[in-house]
């Protein structure tokens, strides 16, 4: 990948093939610097190359940089002591862009409002058991809406104690407004709870803090914050969930991606990673003054844009296979994006010497998942299909001035099959995609369902086996069955689709699942019969 550095020219950019030499011409032509200069662009061009590139021929190349940057005045009067103000608020973008703004923020009642998931009818009925010894036995929640994802992070029991609560009380759980408008920190921790949290996570849910966070939330003079920061101090500097400069750039409008783990991760493996299209991945990589990291794409790739937040990736404090070492947030492994699926995370997380928790009960290594819905679509039918994410949850509709636009609200495509399949498959009929759909999802149901019982069993013989004396060496053993068969089955629960994303990865994850547990209880049952046979020999 290239590597772009703020001296950057937009002749080099050509070079490069970041800008193509006729958008450089055209904006040659259309932009000469007696027609920015009264608004100032000409002048910040002096200095930012890399923003003229981006800029210069773009649906936003007439904007005048003021718009978003305030004290631009001062800032060139004496630019090392004054530095410009950067508005991110997606409030700025909403007034050119108000259908986009609106569908964003529009209440989605289709999604459950507090939905345990580790409950009889949650997605995960297990799960206290499964998960004993982590947080999320606390309170984990089915996700609501991108509106909702900094609000109702800091809202959930686990979160620091279950300090911030709604301000209105109940009332309170349809307002979208920022984050403490809405929430209130109460100081008090409750009874039954957690104290999760970190600034790494933090990150994904909100666009913030983009010029306060150095790549991969390493500390420097310039960055307010980084990965060892206190979560609550940045919380509280934190009001806005995740923003349209997430997905777009500013300066030219290209989509683009800004979450620094994703880059790294694509960076390592630029011609096999799961985005990556016959050997080549269409991302290019600006390195602003050795600080931040932006990716932009020729042409709109929804896959990488939501991978920003919607894959597995390791934000926690953790411990080392290895020697059982502690792993603070000094380290970047707490910052960490593997893009693998539900059969490699468990041999990935081995060799990167990461496991999240040990389980109450037998003391198995486990991984916490968190969604992994872009390793899971990856190679699946729709992806070879070249269907992207947007094409199923943000579909066109029309606006009040008759004109189409993408909604973000982002959609639940089981409720909107006409909108979300029937463009590809218009001879199928609504009925007929909801049947097939329910099918998959109900068969991947059924196999995390059994899933869960047999890890349940896992788990409950190893306490008796244990109970019994059988030996440290056939514990060992089945506790490996253990770390094998949670991480292809816990992987399912943290991914949002029920397997419809990729129902073959599921099944085979899932069976995989299972068959790993009856093996370990297998090892137990086997030892605890000859230890009897012993017992009665004496």
């Amino acid at each position: 990948m290239l590597k772009r550095n703020l001296a950057l020219t937009a002749a080099a950019a050509v070079a490069a093939g970041f800008l193509s030499l006729p958008a450089l011409t055209t904006a040659a032509k259309s932009n000469p610097a007696a027609k920015v200069a009264s608004d100032g662009r000409a002048k910040c061009y002096e200095c930012h190359d890399e923003v003229k590139a981006l800029k210069e021929g773009s649906k936003h190349a007439k904007l005048s940089c003021k718009v978003c940057h305030e004290k631009l005045d001062a800032h060139m009067n004496d630019p090392e002591k004054n530095k410009p103000v950067t508005l991110i608020d997606q409030a700025l973008c909403g007034k050119c862009h108000k259908e986009q703004y609106n569908s964003f923020y529009e209440d989605n009642y289709e999604a459950a409002a507090r939905k345990e998931k580790g409950t009889p009818t949650g997605r995960s009925p297990l799960q206290d058991k499964l998960l004993a010894g982590h947080g999320f036995t606390f309170e984990h929640d089915e996700p609501r809406g991108h509106a909702f994802m900094v609000i109702d992070q800091f809202a959930v029991d686990r979160f620091q104690g279950g300090r911030f609560q709604l301000k209105e009380g109940w009332k309170g759980i349809t307002s979208t407004g920022k984050t403490w408008d809405v929430l209130t920190d109460t100081g008090k921790k409750l009874p039954e709870t957690a104290m999760a949290g970190n600034a790494t996570c933090i990150q994904c849910k909100t666009s913030d803090h983009l010029l306060k966070w150095k790549f991969l939330g390493d500390k420097d003079p310039r960055a307010k914050w980084d990965r060892t920061s206190n979560v609550v101090d940045v919380a509280k500097d934190t009001h806005n969930p995740v923003g349209c400069v997430h997905c777009h750039d500013p300066h030219g409008t290209q989509p683009r991606v800004v979450r620094d783990a994703l880059i790294q991760a694509i960076q390592k493996d630029p011609k096999g990673n799961i985005f990556a299209k016959n050997g080549a991945t269409d991302l290019k990589v600006i390195d602003f003054r050795d600080f931040r990291k932006i990716g932009v794409m020729q042409k709109t790739d929804s896959r990488m844009m939501c991978a920003q937040c919607h894959v597995e990736y390791n934000c926690n404090a953790g411990t080392q296979w290895s020697d059982g070492k502690k792993v603070g947030y000094d380290d970047l492994r707490t910052n960490h994006f593997p893009l693998k699926n539900s059969l490699q995370l468990l041999k990935h997380y081995q060799e990167l010497n990461f496991f999240d928790f040990k389980h109450a009960v037998t003391g198995a290594r486990l991984i916490k998942f968190q969604h992994p819905e872009a390793e899971t679509y990856a190679g699946s039918v729709h992806d070879k299909a070249g269907v992207q994410c947007h094409q199923c949850h943000m579909p066109k509709k029309k606006g009040k001035d008759g004109k189409m636009f993408s909604t973000h609200g982002v959609i639940r495509p089981k409720n909107h099959i006409k909108e979300a399949c029937l463009g590809c498959h218009p001879k199928e009929g609504k009925d007929k995609k909801l049947y097939q759909l329910d099918a998959v999802q109900n068969y991947v149901k059924g196999k995390m369902r059994k899933s869960e019982y047999w890890l349940g069993q896992l788990i409950d013989t190893y306490a008796a086996a244990q109970r019994a004396g059988v030996s440290p060496t056939v514990l060992d053993e089945a506790r490996l069955k253990h770390e094998e068969a949670h991480a292809l089955w816990e992987y399912w629960t943290a991914e949002n689709s029920d397997g419809f994303h990729n129902p073959e990865l599921a099944r085979e994850s899932l069976t995989g699942s299972i068959a790993a547990s009856k093996a370990g209880v297998k090892i137990l049952n086997d030892a605890m019969s000859v230890a009897k046979k012993d017992e009665a020999k004496k």
